[in-house]
């Protein structure tokens, strides 16, 4: 499948720059996969849209604020996102370079008198680098970072993003980008729909690269996801077969915790419990083996995101759905509106 399937036009405009006013006052659009009709709502009417019995799964991951700015010895300016990884070493860090041009191996980057970093390797707009100081390497990154807002909010990040762009449950330090489907939850819907009868479970999938890594092949099925850490407990594993057993439906909150769920699958239709890197890549014609339903942002044109919600709800009816949000100008990307797929 060519990857321009994917494609279509967004006006700039459109692309919401900051979060609304409060949590949760996204508007929702409801897709209903049978009857391909479609509902424009707002995003706490999903209370009374699921049903006693349905379950809903989160990713609990944390954003960290790994966008690192310092200065070579030079004095030049330099930018480093760093890559979270549970299964790298930790004296030594990947991280992607804003202008990889500016640095070679042995360049000494300063972030604070008493914090700083050697460039190990360079590569294809990426380094490795060891960190140099007395203090915890983490701990000073919490202290000295900056949110890592997307590439298409044209602005620095601000105070409020320390809080926006992170989930309410946020609770596993680990990614580099928000779940940003669960940025609509507020701890009073959360505790409604639990009041209502609608089960709440967690899962955890570390964002990383290939989350939103763009997709530079023609061919769909030439695109290769960089891998993810994802860990999913044995109360999950419970709480998704109960579920089932009951008849509810296994809403998945965003596509991260959709690839974590699938990719755990235990082939029977539930899940099994366990912990390690996927890179599952979710493209029509994809059979989904856990999940029901799905709550997501709106995505880029040609990216992997959109990509996995076509495989949930049909290409053709996404790109209409699509089309049909535009037109109703609603907000895009990660601070934009909801999507609720049945």
């Amino acid at each position: 499948m060519r990857v321009e399937a994917f494609d279509y036009f967004l006006p700039p405009s459109l692309i919401a720059q900051y979060p609304p006013s409060h949590r949760g006052a996204s508007r929702l659009m409801v897709l209903r996969r049978n009857e391909e009709a479609i509902e424009h709502r707002v995003f706490d009417d999903i209370i009374n849209i699921l049903t006693p019995g349905d379950l809903i799964v989160l990713n609990d991951t944390r954003v960290l604020p790994v966008r690192l700015i310092g200065k070579k010895e030079s004095g030049g300016k330099v930018e480093l996102l760093l890559i979270p990884s549970e299964n790298g070493k930790k004296e030594e860090y990947e991280t992607l370079v804003k202008d990889s041009k500016k640095v070679r191996p042995g360049s000494h980057i300063q972030f604070t008198d008493e914090f700083s970093a050697i460039i190990k390797e360079v590569k294809d707009g990426r380094a490795k680098v060891t960190f140099l100081g007395t203090c915890n390497t983490m701990e000073m990154i919490k202290k000295i970072g900056h949110i890592p807002l997307p590439p298409y909010i044209k602005r620095k990040d601000e105070p409020l993003d320390q809080e926006r762009y992170q989930t309410v449950y946020a609770k596993k330090d680990g990614s580099i980008a928000a779940p940003t489907a669960g940025l609509h939850f507020t701890l009073p819907l959360l505790q409604n729909l639990k009041k209502r009868g609608i089960q709440i479970t967690h899962l955890t999938l570390h964002i990383g690269i290939g989350t939103f890594s763009p997709v530079k092949v023609n061919n769909v099925e030439d695109h290769h996801m960089e891998a993810e850490w994802v860990e999913i407990s044995e109360e999950t594993v419970k709480d998704v077969q109960e579920a089932k057993k009951r008849g509810g439906r296994v809403i998945a909150v965003g596509t991260t915790t959709t690839r974590a769920l699938e990719s755990f699958a235990n082939g029977e239709g539930g899940l099994r419990p366990g912990m390690g890197m996927t890179s599952l890549f979710i493209y029509p014609p994809f059979r989904f083996r856990v999940i029901d339903g799905l709550i997501t942002n709106f995505h880029l044109p040609k990216s992997t995101l959109l990509m996995l919600v076509s495989a949930f709800v049909g290409r053709e009816f996404l790109m209409k759905a699509y089309q049909e949000a535009i037109e109703k100008k609603y907000r895009f990307y990660s601070y934009g509106d909801a999507m609720l797929i049945l």
